[in-house]
C-alpha cells in the first residue's frame, strides 16, 4: 500500500503544500524573515485536516544526503541542519526545490534540465533514475553579477519585461547547449512571460511538484530500494 505523502514546496514568495494531484494547493507567505520554526509551526497549522504518512520538502538553497547545507538567499536563518522530521514527528525526505520540481516534471527519457525562473534561478538535472541538484544561479554572467542578478525576480525589475525576455532566452538556450541536455523544462513564476519558447522548451506547472515529492518514496519492488537516486 503506497503512503499518502505531504508535499511542502518552499519558496521565496509562499510556501506551497499539497496531498493529492486533485486536492487544491494551499499556501502561506515566505519570504527574508521566515525561520525554519515558524515553518513548521505554519505547516502543522495549515495542513492540520490532512491525513498523511510522511512528507517530501524541497528547499532552495544547497541540499546534500537529506540535509540543508547553508541559509537561502530569499529566506530566514537558522535553516542548515534542521531536522524538519523530528519537528513535524513524520518520516520527511529532503530535496532542493528546482529538484522536486524537475523529478516530477520528467517523464521518462532523454536528458532533461529544470530551470525555475522565479525569485532567483532554480536548476536541476534528470535522467532516467537519477535526479541532480544544481546550483547555475551562480554562475558570472554579465559585467560584475551571477545569472541569478539577471533571470531571477530582481532582474526583470531591473531590466524591465522585453529585455529581460531577450536575455533569459539567450541564456537559457546556453544553460541547454553546456548541459548537453534533450530538453529543458522551464519552472517558476516567471516562466510564463517567455512569449515565444525555442524548440526542445516547455513550460513546466507548479503542480509538478506533487508527483515528484511521490516519486522521492517510491522503491524498486525487487530490491526495495530506492527508485531514484538523489544526488
Amino acid at each position: 500500500m503506497k503512503k499518502k505523502i505531504l508535499v511542502v514546496d518552499i519558496g521565496g514568495s509562499n510556501v506551497k503544500l499539497m496531498i493529492s494531484a486533485e486536492e487544491k494547493r494551499r499556501k502561506f507567505a515566505s519570504g527574508p524573515k521566515l525561520s525554519p520554526n515558524e515553518t513548521v509551526r505554519q505547516i502543522r497549522e495549515v495542513a492540520a485536516d490532512w491525513d498523511f504518512e510522511a512528507v517530501s520538502i524541497g528547499f532552495p538553497a544547497p541540499v546534500r544526503d537529506g540535509k540543508i547545507m547553508s541559509d537561502p538567499k530569499h529566506l530566514g536563518k537558522g535553516w542548515a541542519g534542521f531536522d524538519f522530521a523530528k519537528a513535524l514527528g513524520k518520516p520527511v525526505r529532503l530535496i532542493n526545490d528546482a529538484a522536486l520540481q524537475a523529478l516530477g516534471s520528467y517523464r521518462g527519457a532523454g536528458r532533461m534540465l529544470f530551470l525555475g525562473l522565479g525569485t532567483g534561478l532554480g536548476s536541476a538535472l534528470t535522467w532516467e533514475g537519477h535526479v541532480l541538484s544544481l546550483e547555475l544561479g551562480d554562475l558570472p554572467f554579465g559585467d560584475d553579477g551571477i545569472i541569478e542578478d539577471w533571470l531571477g525576480e530582481n532582474g526583470m525589475e531591473t531590466l524591465g519585461r522585453k529585455y529581460w525576455q531577450r536575455e533569459t532566452l539567450c541564456a537559457i538556450k546556453q544553460l541547454k547547449l553546456a548541459l548537453i541536455a534533450d530538453h529543458v523544462v522551464l519552472g517558476g513564476g516567471n516562466a510564463k512571460f517567455l512569449e515565444k519558447l525555442p524548440d526542445g522548451f516547455d513550460l513546466g506547472h507548479n503542480r509538478n511538484a506533487y508527483p515528484g515529492g511521490c516519486r522521492l518514496w517510491e522503491t524498486d519492488p525487487e530490491t526495495k530500494r530506492p527508485r531514484w537516486r538523489v544526488m
